[in-house]
């Protein structure tokens, strides 16, 4: 199965949103939540994650997690995740109960594909002060792909993970996760990265671009949105229409992109220090707001 079979079925298959100028999305993607230890890399970022998830939350965005949201390969199971970042998933349970979640998997939690799995394990939690399994994100659905339907020009906005255009991650995943949990965990406390991943290697990461932009030259120019090699993409209107969120496990910072009044921009949340001394987390635009307008083809 090539990349344009994988991407096709993906598109083919993904939950449709419309939206107009008045909606708001925020996009992150690649948070790699894991249990808060030493190998945990969203542990050092969770703070401005949470600050920036709030903002979003108060101002009435939609959320998209376009995924690798969850570490599932390096930690057995959800549980351990959940109890490390508990307010974290208290926040997106807001989000879900107000029909403002939408989540995409990705390698790292493509057992999420399996709604069996989805249900027993992200329906309800046990929470140890009531003694009773409790609502978390009952119902929900993860998908391959969203497309973000835009009534206003009637353009569509293709977002999925972007490991389509990765044969390795995506057809031998389980295999990889083999790897990381029992070779590639323990060194990465120590600093090894994973020479597996596009994002720590860069020829593989430019391989995997290279695919996607086919497709996406192949599809008349399609504004696909993906994560995955961790890499902010926001082309210029008449350029190809490959965006990157980024990830959530940048160096002290998180990139995401969001889209509000009709226009698309790159944004990164990081800890600043003010002239008094004090730290606070910020945001700062990279690039844009650019109306989606500009990027239409006939």
């Amino acid at each position: 199965m090539s990349s344009k079979t994988r991407l096709d079925r993906a598109f083919k298959n993904a939950k449709r949103i419309s939206f107009n100028d008045t909606s708001k999305f925020i996009l992150f993607s690649d948070c790699h939540r894991g249990d808060n230890s030493f190998a945990d890399d969203f542990a050092n970022n969770r703070n401005i994650y949470f600050h920036a998830l709030k903002h979003y939350y108060n101002q009435g965005f939609q959320y998209c997690e376009l995924g690798d949201g969850d570490e599932l390969w390096e930690n057995l199971s959800f549980e351990s995740i959940l109890n490390a970042h508990k307010n974290v998933y208290m926040l997106m349970k807001q989000f879900h109960d107000e029909e403002r979640l939408h989540m995409i998997w990705g390698n790292h939690d493509m057992v999420y594909r399996n709604q069996d799995y989805v249900d027993k394990h992200l329906n309800t939690y046990f929470d140890p002060k009531t003694g009773n399994d409790e609502e978390l994100f009952c119902n929900i659905k993860y998908h391959e792909g969203i497309v973000l339907q835009y009534t206003e020009t009637n353009q569509e906005l293709f977002l999925t993970h972007g490991h389509q255009a990765d044969w390795w991650n995506y057809l031998f995943w389980k295999w990889s996760r083999f790897m990381v949990r029992v070779l590639w965990k323990p060194l990465n406390v120590m600093g090894i990265a994973d020479p597996t991943s596009p994002a720590k290697n860069y020829k593989e990461l430019i391989k995997v671009e290279r695919r996607t932009k086919k497709w996406i030259i192949a599809n008349n120019n399609l504004i696909t949105i993906v994560g995955h090699t961790h890499r902010p993409r926001f082309p210029e209107p008449g350029d190809i229409a490959f965006f990157n969120d980024g990830s959530c496990v940048h160096p002290r910072s998180i990139t995401g992109i969001e889209i509000e009044n009709g226009a698309i921009s790159l944004i990164k949340w990081q800890i600043v220090t003010t002239d008094d001394g004090t730290l606070k987390i910020d945001r700062f635009l990279l690039e844009g707001p650019t109306p989606l307008i500009d990027y239409k083809t006939e």
